[in-house]
Formats: structure tokens, sequence, C-alpha cells
């Protein structure tokens, strides 16, 4: 599986402006809705939140991996955020988020779903990556540097 398939270039915010949990994840739901599968912003936003609630997806080290599942998906789609100043996001370390990829998947796809969370978080382990991703100058170097990082595993 390649990350960078599920990644469309105009799903990448390099400057988020949102100061908070939910604003975060309304901005970053809103580059996938409308979309071609029919999901409402509302409906993201449900499955997002009921999720948060079960435990923040934030998971330390300034990485925060918000997923959902849809019944109106047919695919796995993702999106990248970026919070230059950073967003409480409850995470396990306390410390705020600054990269965010957001994933939804079909309620049926358990499998994939799993593969690609697993392989953001190998992907972000590496501190230069991370570093790098927050020193990008914009959208398109940010998704260069996701599909040099994906290409590596």
């Amino acid at each position: 599986m390649k990350i960078i398939d599920l990644l469309a270039p105009n799903c990448i915010l390099p400057n988020l402006q949102a100061t908070n949990k939910k604003g975060v994840l309304e901005e970053l739901a809103q580059t996938m809705t409308p979309g071609p599968d029919g999901l409402s912003l509302q409906t993201v936003m449900e499955v997002l939140l009921d999720r948060e609630r079960l435990g923040s997806t934030g998971i330390g080290d300034n990485i925060a991996i918000p997923h959902g599942k849809l019944a109106e998906l047919s695919r796995l789609m993702l999106c990248f955020g970026r919070s230059l100043k950073g967003v409480d996001f409850d995470s396990m370390d306390g410390k705020p988020s600054q990269i965010f990829f957001m994933l939804l998947a079909p309620v049926n796809s358990a499998g994939l779903h799993l593969k690609a969370l697993a392989k953001i978080s190998r992907m972000l382990m590496s501190q230069p990556f991370r570093d790098n991703l927050m020193k990008a100058d914009g959208a398109e170097e940010i998704y260069r540097l996701i599909a040099e990082r994906d290409a590596e595993f």
C-alpha cells in the first residue's frame, strides 16, 4: 500500500488556522467533503468526534492521526494538515499536535485501514522526516516529502 496513492495534493493544508481539536478536524474534513462518495461534513465530523471520545488520536511527538470509518465510502481517503503553532489535541504526552494525517475508511476495510494507520505511524517515527514536514515551504513540498518517505517502505 502506498500512502501517496490515498493523498490528493489538494488535501494538504500546510497552515491550519484552527486553535482547537474540533476546529482542526473540521478544517481537515472540509478537504474531503463533499466528495465523490457523497460525504457530508456533518457525517464526517460525527464519526471523527465519536472516535475522539474513545480516546485521543494524538499519539505524541506533536502528531495526531484522526481517523474514522464511514458506510458511504468506497475507498480509503487521506488528508494532511500542519499547524505551525500547535493545537492541544489531548495527546498522550501532553504536547500540542502540529502534524496531522486524517484517514477515512469504508466500514468494511478493517485490514486496509489498519495497514494505512501502521504505515503512517512508521513513516512518522523519523524525527528528521517530521522536522522536514514542519520546515517545508508549502503543500507541494510537503507532498514531495511524503512521497519520498512513502517510497522508502
